[in-house]
């Protein structure tokens, strides 16, 4: 079966004594990105899943690229990149913080408008949800879940946006087990979410064996060029 990794991006920045834990500098993620093309990797949307018929159809080397939160500093800094090497990546909306800041973890960090939401190349960029209030689903009952879920769809209406239909759980939080990870599945079945990501850290096979369950590698900011290549190509299991 093919591999997939999905690779997981937080906040950008141009000072490089700020790279670590969430934060990237954007000089190490274009030499992130370069090392892709030089490497011949295929990125994808998740829409793009959708016109392989068979393991035969997938491409020798596929990544798929994301980042949550929309901050402004993904804007104005990672954007740029993905236009000038015609790579694609996934972004991840919190829609209530939408023209705001971070204000779920404390923070100040700007999140784009609707404006630059719409200003995106969608050739590039694919739009996907990040919950409306970024909270975590393993601490929501199926109620507020779906409560949050009919927030999002009045957003995505009302401002005219188009997103695709995959999920990013924040903090890669969920149900894992039992009646109440049913429940949560059949939630997203019947909110016609087609993609679930989490953490996880591991390299995925594609097809899916769970759609709800995708793992995403965090690439880090204070990450070697190395770490990254053996996450990319191995991910959890070459520690």
């Amino acid at each position: 079966m093919p591999k997939l990794p999905i690779l997981m991006y937080h906040s950008v920045t141009s000072k490089s004594q700020e790279s670590k834990g969430l934060t990237i500098d954007v000089k190490i993620l274009e030499k992130q990105l370069l090392y892709l093309k030089a490497n011949g990797y295929t990125t994808l949307h998740f829409k793009d899943l959708q016109q392989f018929n068979s393991a035969k159809d997938f491409p020798e080397r596929a990544v798929i690229i994301t980042f949550d939160d929309v901050y402004v500093n993904q804007l104005e800094l990672a954007y740029p990149l993905f236009l000038k090497y015609n790579l694609k990546a996934c972004f991840y909306i919190p829609f209530k913080y939408v023209n705001g800041v971070n204000t779920w973890d404390e923070g100040e960090e700007p999140i784009m408008s609707v404006q630059q939401l719409q200003s995106l190349n969608t050739d590039n960029i694919e739009l996907g949800l990040h919950s409306f209030a970024h909270q975590r689903y393993d601490q929501l009952s199926i109620k507020e879940i779906q409560a949050d879920f009919d927030l999002c769809k009045d957003f995505i209406i009302n401002n005219n946006l188009e997103i695709n239909n995959t999920l990013a759980y924040p903090y890669g939080k969920y149900p894992k087990t039992g009646e109440e990870q049913h429940a949560f599945f059949k939630c997203l079945k019947d909110n016609n979410i087609a993609y679930g990501l989490r953490i996880g850290n591991r390299v995925n096979k594609f097809p899916f064996k769970n759609h709800y369950e995708i793992q995403r590698l965090d690439i880090k900011g204070d990450d070697s060029m190395k770490v990254f290549q053996r996450k990319l190509k191995k991910g959890k299991s070459w520690f």
